[in-house]
């Protein structure tokens, strides 16, 4: 049985599709078109509708693309990009009635959620009470958990790149004050969140996301070519001195150093800031990156707990826009 996932985020639409046979969700084949919504959005925003034209082509490319991997239509979401824009409901309509691909948006909790499942899957019982970090290009998502699910999850809008248009916008490289002034607003957005963690004492944490990858490589860690399976872990002093290089470079600069890649060079500073206060706050001191993050996690509640899982989740919401994550909410009654 094959299975598919399409995820529609701030940069890129990535496929993935997985033997999911054995249980476990085995990528047979994997692509992604680089659509770069974030740098398409209107005044207050709105998604235009030659953004909106070129999500339909290539959600429907992958869709083909999928069917020529022996797999069903994908599992398709977006996040926070198309989640807080004022006109979800006529883009996820758009894309749905024009490709077959029934195209969702995710609660930020809920992405928090799947992302915990990945990462615990990927790290084993083995690691004990477990801290997930994961910053996206809108949003950060926190989670804590014993189990198999997370206690509690949070979803906080510190994503990369909504946070550089924020404080960053026309500065190249931004001054130390711009620095600092979004240093002290994602430690007044962390305060609660972070409070939680270090009264839960995780044993372990794990951070997922691109921006998670390109820093660690940044930091030190081995590169992708090395393989999935090589340990990846990133220090929080480390950080800092890579958040402090980012800082005193320009966009062009950044885009040539190890693991910072041209698309994702203008939001690096504002992601290395985010991680590290992030792990300062929590006390955290060292993070393991984990290849796997929310599209191992939908595959993995497919496989676990079936399509009908699914199916609620893919229900059509109201045309209410996501305009901010909730900050927290307990999890523990879904383990």
């Amino acid at each position: 049985m094959r299975i598919s996932v399409v995820d529609v985020g701030s940069h890129t639409v990535r496929l993935v599709v997985a033997d999911a046979g054995s249980g476990v969700p085995l990528p047979v084949h994997t692509a992604k078109w680089r659509l770069r919504l974030t740098d398409c959005l209107e005044p207050g925003g709105r998604l235009p509708e030659e953004a909106v034209e070129r999500l339909v082509g290539a959600v429907a490319e992958a869709k083909r693309t999928a069917a020529r991997w022996g797999a069903e239509p994908p599992l398709a979401f977006a996040t926070a990009v198309v989640r807080a824009a004022p006109n979800r409901r006529e883009v996820l309509d758009a894309v749905t009635s024009r490709t077959g691909v029934a195209l969702c948006t995710l609660p930020g909790e809920l992405e928090a959620e799947l992302t915990f499942l990945a990462a615990r899957r990927w790290a084993g019982w083995r690691a004990g009470p477990l801290a997930v970090l994961d910053i996206g290009g809108g949003s950060l998502e926190v989670a804590f958990g014993r189990g198999r699910l997370p206690d509690f999850v949070a979803s906080l809008p510190l994503g990369a790149g909504r946070l550089t248009r924020e404080f960053f916008a026309g500065e190249d490289p931004p001054g130390p004050a711009r620095v600092r002034e979004l240093r002290r607003a994602v430690r007044h957005q962390m305060r609660d969140v972070a409070a939680r963690i270090r009264w839960e004492g995780p044993r372990s944490a794990v951070a997922t996301s691109r921006t998670f990858q390109q820093l660690g490589r940044l930091c030190g860690a081995p590169p992708g070519r090395q393989g999935p399976f090589t340990q990846r872990l990133m220090r929080r002093s480390d950080l800092r001195a890579a958040a402090d290089r980012l800082a005193g470079l320009s966009v062009a600069e950044r885009a040539l150093l190890p693991g910072i890649s041209a698309p994702r060079a203008a939001q690096s500073l504002a992601g290395a800031v985010v991680a590290h206060t992030a792990m300062k706050l929590t006390g955290i001191p060292e993070v393991e990156i984990c290849p796997w993050a929310i599209r191992e996690g939908v595959l993995l509640r497919h496989i676990e707990d079936g399509p009908a899982w699914w199916a609620r989740i893919a229900e059509p919401a109201d045309d209410t826009p996501a305009t901010e994550p909730v900050p927290l909410r307990i999890a523990g009654a879904h383990r």
